[in-house]
Formats: C-alpha cells, sequence, structure tokens
C-alpha cells in the first residue's frame, strides 16, 4: 500500500463522522431536488430487497466478518452470564421498551406505531457489526451475538409480532392487527443480509490462511480489506436517504413524530445495556459489543415485513423507513460515547479506538 493511500486512508478514518453526515445530507437534497432518482434505485427492486441496498450492506459487513476468529467462536457460547445478559437485553428489555415508546408516542397514529413495534422486534444483525467494529468492540463477541440473534430472529419473530401487534394493544384499547409472516420469509432476510457476508468471511478465513498464514492474514489482507466497510457504509446511507428525501422534506412533523420515540429508544437501550454490561464483570470490548447489539435494529426486515404486510405506501412502511435514517446518525454518536466510556471507564483496556473521531475523542 502506497504512503498516498495510506494518508487518504486515515483522513477517511478520523473524519467518518462528518463524511457520515454529508452522505446524510446529499441524500436527502439528491432525493427532493431529482425525484427520478427513486424510480432509478427502485428499478434494482426485488420484491422486498433493494439490490444497491442489499449489495452496500453485504459488503460493509464482509470486511469485519472476515477478520473473526471463527475457531474461537466457542469462547462466547460458553459465557453463559454475557450470553444471558444480551439475551435479556434483545428478547425482553428491547421489545418491550420499544412497544411502550410506540404506545406512549404514537396512540393516535396506529399505523406508525405498529411500524415501530415492528422495529423493537427485529433485533439487528447487519449494521451493528460495523458499530461494533469503529468502537474496538470484541469482533468474535459480535459475531457470536449476532448469529445467536438470528437464530432467535427466525424462530419467535412471528410469535412476536402477533403478541405485540395483535394481543396486546387492544388490551390497552388501542388498534390491533393480524401480522402474517412465514419463518421462511424470515430466514431468507437473515440470509441476505447476514449469511451471505457470514459464509464469505469464513471461506476467505480459512482459505487464505491455509495459502498463507495468520501473521499475512491479518497484517496485510484484513488492511486492505477493510476500507470496503467504510465506503459501503457511505454508499448505502446515500442510497436510503435518497429513497427518502422527498417525505423528510415534504413531511417534517411525522418524521419527527416517529423519530422521538426512536431517538428515546436507541439512548436508553444503549446506556442501560452499557451499565448492565459492566455491572456483571464485561471488559471494554465486551461492554461495547453488547450495548450495539442491544440498541441497534434488523430494520432490512422491519421493512420487508412492512412492505409484505402492509403495502409498499403503508404508514407502517414508512415508519419502518424511517428507522434506519434515525438509527446511523444516533448510533455513530453513541460509537463516540463508547469510545469516551473507555477512556473514562476503562483505564486499562489497552486497544487502540479505531474508524470514528480517534483524534477527536481522546
Amino acid at each position: 500500500m502506497t504512503e498516498s493511500v495510506a494518508k487518504r486512508l486515515s483522513f477517511l478514518d478520523r473524519f467518518l463522522t462528518l463524511w457520515i453526515f454529508l452522505a446524510m445530507f446529499i441524500g436527502v437534497g439528491w432525493g427532493y431536488l431529482f425525484p427520478g432518482v427513486v424510480n432509478f434505485w427502485n428499478k434494482f427492486q426485488s420484491g422486498t430487497t433493494n439490490i444497491p441496498i442489499a449489495i452496500g450492506l453485504i459488503l460493509m459487513m464482509y470486511p469485519p466478518l472476515a477478520k473473526v476468529k471463527y475457531e474461537e467462536l466457542g469462547e462466547v457460547f460458553r459465557n453463559y452470564r454475557v450470553l444471558g445478559l444480551s439475551l435479556v437485553q434483545n428478547w425482553i428489555i428491547g421489545p418491550i421498551l420499544m412497544f411502550l415508546l410506540a404506545i406512549l408516542f404514537l396512540p393516535g397514529y396506529p399505523a406508525y406505531m405498529q411500524g415501530l413495534i415492528m422495529i423493537g422486534l427485529a433485533r439487528c444483525i447487519a449494521m451493528v457489526i460495523v458499530w461494533n467494529e469503529l468502537a474496538s468492540g470484541d469482533t468474535e463477541y459480535c459475531a457470536g451475538l449476532v448469529a445467536f440473534n438470528s437464530i432467535f430472529q427466525v424462530l419467535f419473530f412471528s410469535v412476536y409480532a402477533w403478541i405485540f401487534i395483535t394481543i396486546l394493544p387492544p388490551l390497552l384499547g388501542l388498534k390491533g392487527t393480524e401480522v402474517n409472516v412465514t419463518i421462511g420469509q424470515i430466514a431468507k432476510s437473515v440470509f441476505i443480509y447476514l449469511g451471505i457476508p457470514f459464509i464469505a468471511g469464513i471461506i476467505t478465513r480459512f482459505v487464505l490462511i491455509n495459502v498463507k498464514d495468520k501473521k499475512w492474514y491479518h497484517d496485510k489482507f484484513i488492511p486492505k480489506i477493510s476500507p470496503i466497510t467504510l465506503i459501503a457504509l457511505l454508499f448505502t446511507i446515500l442510497v436510503m436517504f435518497s429513497l427518502k428525501g422527498e417525505y423528510i422534506v415534504k413531511i417534517p412533523i411525522d418524521v419527527v413524530r416517529i423519530a422521538v420515540p426512536l431517538l428515546i429508544y436507541f439512548i436508553v437501550m444503549f446506556l442501560v445495556s452499557f451499565y448492565m454490561s459492566k455491572k456483571v464483570g464485561a471488559s471494554y470490548a465486551q461492554s461495547a459489543t453488547l450495548s450495539f447489539t442491544a440498541a441497534s435494529n434488523n430494520f432490512e426486515l422491519a421493512i420487508a415485513v412492512a412492505v409484505s404486510v402492509f403495502g409498499i405506501n403503508s404508514g407502517q412502511a414508512f415508519a419502518a423507513v424511517i428507522g434506519p435514517l434515525v438509527e446511523v446518525p444516533v448510533l455513530i454518536s453513541l460509537v463516540n460515547v463508547a469510545l469516551r466510556f473507555k477512556s473514562k471507564y476503562f483505564p486499562l483496556a489497552a486497544e487502540t479506538p479505531v474508524g470514528v473521531c480517534q483524534i477527536d475523542c481522546k
């Protein structure tokens, strides 16, 4: 790698927060000023899957998943305390908190309320890998917990949707709706956004280590593919925000109405999870991983379910789409919060922060 390239990548890393907000701003302006861009991206739609976004997410997750030491994943599942805490955070606290925020802030907007609840039920299996990477979290724990959440998602998402959207709202005097989503539909979403990069990461690691060695793999190969994550992240953000740029500008009140409970959810889940993780004795890397896993959501699944059940122009689908538009800036800000927590509450943590604000956060 030449010196000029190294400098350019360092510059990209150090000011990633700026690039993300710039990509969001350009995306919104692009979608609002040039509505035809929406038709362009929609040409690459297959069912409920937007192919450019899917490609962006897969490329975004490939380098972190190629870095995972899969031979050490067994340690994640042997630590029952950390695994149990992740289970409580993701499948008890998260869905209940989002449900309460949805009925508190959106009782007069049942479609938005249901869309918000679906976001809370879809636990993150994609972008959390990037947030974890940027915050210097534990790569192996992240891969293990994401795989664990994926299994639970396939098995229990339909049951959770029935409980939280069909059964509970009428008991509180609110409108309930039947959500028919099959295990097959959920499994397809999980395979696209997690299975493909997971398989690519596993094959890459074991094939190249066998051909070369671990030192070459981690010292030479991983640094070469790492910039793909940041470039793909910016591309994905640009596409997502351009698709909804017109709505963001034309109906900002509805966007804010949905964004407020989401903002509260992300911040509360992150802070509570970080506190709980530290209390059970988790290291900084483990605490960061647990917190971002709990605070993030699988917006791809939430959008796919909302579109297939309620229609692409439904309020539920609109609320689901607003989810990642809020999550991206909030979670990138929480990456910086995590790095501050590291220096303040984990003084013995020896890892060097990577990604966001390496200079600013010191």
